[in-house]
């Protein structure tokens, strides 16, 4: 089975536990992050966004506050939209919001559709990340910016054995208790081992036609 389709089942089966799951093992830290994003990506004034993995919707709803002519949002799993659109609706945001599932790596837009483009948490679960990447620079207008949300295993010590500990024992164990897939969780950290780190990710966006690139170290990580 392809990568893609294997993420696409893992999340549709955590997504009606995935925000709380979010918000409990990040200690509401999550929350910060975003609202971080969205202070950085103000500066900009994007009038055009698009949220790739989008989930549930959590950071286009956080972008939103930015009053942005629209925002849409792409996912491949279809019960994670179902969710976002549900609290999209609550929000009455649908006049700013919309989302559709589709793939990162062939997105269905035009060449330069959008002023800004986001991703929370999703780049390690590309199948093929530098196609990804590549595939938002296409859909990107001329001096459109892209802002990334990703984990990140830390080198020095004891921040390192921190985060190992976490991940590889705490994060497993407590997905598997609140949202009963052991698996999931467990990939977690198996992606963020594997995941380019710091300068090897700000290469890979060179490589994918980014200029100006730049990673910025959140919690540590």
């Amino acid at each position: 089975m392809a990568k893609k389709e294997e993420v696409r089942g893992m999340f549709n089966k955590i997504a009606h536990r995935y925000d709380y799951l979010n918000h409990f093992l990040s200690l509401g830290i999550d929350k910060l992050w975003r609202k971080k994003l969205r202070r950085r990506l103000g500066k900009h004034n994007p009038q055009s966004i698009l949220d790739v993995a989008t989930g549930t919707a959590d950071l286009a709803i956080e972008l939103a506050k930015l009053k942005p002519e629209k925002i849409i949002g792409v996912d491949i799993a279809e019960t994670m939209l179902e969710m976002g659109d549900k609290k999209i609706a609550r929000k009455n945001l649908q006049n700013i919001i919309s989302l559709q599932q589709a793939d990162s790596e062939d997105l269905p837009f035009a060449d330069n559709s959008f002023d800004a483009a986001t991703i929370s948490y999703g780049v390690r679960n590309f199948e093929t990340p530098l196609k990804g990447l590549k595939e938002i620079h296409r859909v990107l207008k001329p001096g459109g910016v892209l802002f990334i949300l990703e984990f990140g295993m830390p080198k020095t010590f004891p921040v390192k054995q921190l985060y190992s500990f976490y991940f590889n024992f705490i994060l497993p164990f407590w997905g598997k208790v609140f949202s009963g897939s052991y698996e999931s969780y467990k990939y977690l950290p198996e992606s963020v081992k594997t995941f380019p780190y710091d300068k090897a990710f700000t290469d890979l966006l060179d490589q994918a036609g980014f200029a100006q690139t730049k990673a910025t170290k959140i919690s540590q990580g």
